[in-house]
Parts: structure tokens; C-alpha cells; sequence
């Protein structure tokens, strides 16, 4: 059978409802007898749970839920004394040890005294650490979190 050679069905009219009990879609229609759904307009938003709280606001609440957002790695600016006059990023971080890889999400917050000139590039900072960094003579500059490369396996 070639494409050319198809037959297109007639169109299905839609079925009318209302007609009469012998139409076998009359009196309620399809609907069922009162409620929410029978009335004309009746749309309930996704998820609705007939006034109980929805099944996707209750996961979090139940027991043995755990959130797959992965938390930031703190670094305090006491920490970052020891840079004096270099560059801060991810990277450094993870080689001097301070984050477990470059790879993570990492906030600077203020915990101990930062005197010394660092410039740092990382992706989050509380307002009193970018602050305190100005304050010391550096400069906190927003970047975005290095990705993890693609190994031989994701690539294919």
C-alpha cells in the first residue's frame, strides 16, 4: 500500500448531548447527578484536591523526603587571608582545599576579619562578606558555576 492509496475515514461528528433519555447522552448528560463537575463551568485546577492540600504540596511534609537541590559549599572571608593580592575561584578553592571540588556551588560569608586584597569570582556571596571584601581594597565579581566535563559515557 502506497501513501497515495489511503482512504481517509469520514470525520466523527461529536455526539449531542442533551437530547432526550432515548439519545443515550440525555437527562444529565454524562455528567452524573449534582456536584462540582455537573454544574456548566465546572474547572477544577491541576492538582486539585477537592479542598484537602494537594499530593504535591504534601510530599515535601511526609517522612523520608529529601530535597535533590545540592546545598552550597561555604568559604568565610577569614579563609580568604590567605590569598593575598591573588585571584579567588572555584578552582583555587578546591586546590587549596577549602571546597570538596570546582564543581560545587560555593557562597562567601562573613566569619573572621579579611585585610588583605583578594579578588574573588565566585558564584555567591551574602552582602556583608562582598562588603567586607571591598572594604579590604578587593572585588567580589558574580560568576556562574563551572560545569562537570562530559565523560566518554554521557557522550555517546
Amino acid at each position: 500500500m502506497k501513501y497515495h492509496e489511503l482512504q481517509a475515514s469520514p470525520k466523527q461528528t461529536a455526539k449531542r448531548v442533551g437530547r432526550g433519555t432515548a439519545s443515550g447522552r440525555g437527562k444529565t448528560s454524562g455528567r452524573g447527578t449534582k456536584g462540582q463537575g455537573s454544574r456548566t463551568g465546572s474547572s477544577k485546577k491541576p492538582g486539585f484536591a477537592g479542598g484537602a492540600n494537594p499530593l504535591m504540596q504534601q510530599l515535601p511534609k511526609l517522612p523520608g523526603f529529601r530535597s535533590r537541590r545540592t546545598k552550597a559549599e561555604t568559604v568565610y572571608t577569614g579563609q580568604l587571608e590567605q590569598f593575598a593580592g591573588k585571584t579567588v575561584d572555584a578552582t583555587t578553592l578546591a586546590e587549596a582545599g577549602l571546597i570538596s571540588n570546582p564543581y560545587v556551588t560555593v557562597k562567601v560569608l562573613t566569619k573572621g576579619e579579611l585585610s588583605k586584597k583578594v579578588t574573588v569570582k565566585l558564584p555567591k556571596a551574602s552582602e556583608s562578606a562582598a562588603a567586607a571584601i571591598q572594604k579590604a581594597g578587593g572585588a567580589f565579581e558574580k560568576t556562574v558555576r563551572l560545569s562537570r566535563p562530559k565523560t566518554a559515557k554521557e557522550k555517546k
